[in-house]
């Protein structure tokens, strides 16, 4: 499943080529057919990311919710963009690009107050700028559940998948089996401050790579992180334990990362 930083790489990529245009808007595939025959001609108003969800906002105020999942994606054509195929739940077509959206879990026409009510059940997003730390301090310290499963709830802290859990949890120190009520203030700070820099990073890099290369130079899938898909570590060459924490495959090492 996509990661926030791939979710807020979409809407500024989006932005650039929606924001303030007039749309032209269908439902090839036919599941979304009404909703985008409504919002046909209108123009788009905004485009902002939400953790993992997507939300454009139009000029009739209507709003419409995307959420990928697992095998939901966007592709982007230039104009004239080709007959739609396979199952292309929303088409959105400019004069200058087409943008294509096929198998999202979500994607839907909300009101405002819907687009509110999912908001309101989301951890901060570490990329937005209006996050409160504090928050998800609260929420995480009032839980005895382990940290690893924690960053993984999307209402304590959106955004963070299973990649930026290891990796965030390796690069900060911290062992994926601490306690939410037992964590410090401090150690907290030092996730909360790793997370966004490694998702801010994912954002401008449109991939993940949280080991440091010089200039320049393009790292290899296999060179990209840590201890995520790793059975060494990058740092001490000591294993890399696997095993299962909120219900995903968890990644750490044991000598970095002591209770």
């Amino acid at each position: 499943m996509p990661e926030g930083h791939t979710l807020h790489r979409l809407a500024l990529d989006h932005r650039k080529v929606l924001q303030g245009v007039r749309v032209r808007s269908s439902s090839p595939q036919g599941r979304f057919a009404d909703e985008a025959a409504e919002l046909d001609g209108q123009t788009v108003e905004a485009v902002e990311a939400y953790g993992k969800h997507l939300f454009y906002r139009f000029a009739s105020g209507a709003h419409v919710h995307v959420h990928l999942g697992l095998y939901g994606r966007f592709r982007r054509w230039r104009q004239p963009a080709l007959p739609p195929r396979g199952a292309i739940r929303w088409r959105l077509e400019t004069d200058d690009v087409c943008l294509d959206l096929s198998g999202p879990t979500a994607c839907e026409l909300l009101d405002l107050e819907q687009v509110y009510g999912i908001q309101q059940r989301l951890g901060p997003d570490l990329l937005r700028p209006d996050a409160r730390a504090d928050e998800a301090w609260r929420r995480i310290t009032a839980s005895r559940r382990s940290l690893g499963a924690l960053l993984l709830d999307q209402s304590v802290m959106s955004g963070v998948g299973n990649v930026y859990r290891a990796e965030g949890l390796f690069v900060a120190g911290l062992h994926p089996e601490i306690r939410g009520d037992e964590l410090e203030r401090r150690d907290f700070t030092r996730l909360w401050k790793t997370l966004r820099a490694q998702l801010a990073q994912g954002v401008k890099d449109r991939r993940i790579v949280t080991v440091p290369h010089p200039e320049g130079r393009r790292a290899s899938k296999g060179e990209r992180t840590w201890v995520y898909g790793q059975r060494l570590c990058k740092r001490c060459e000591g294993p890399v334990r696997r095993w299962e924490l909120g219900s995903r495959t968890m990644f750490a090492c044991e000598q970095c990362q002591r209770r």
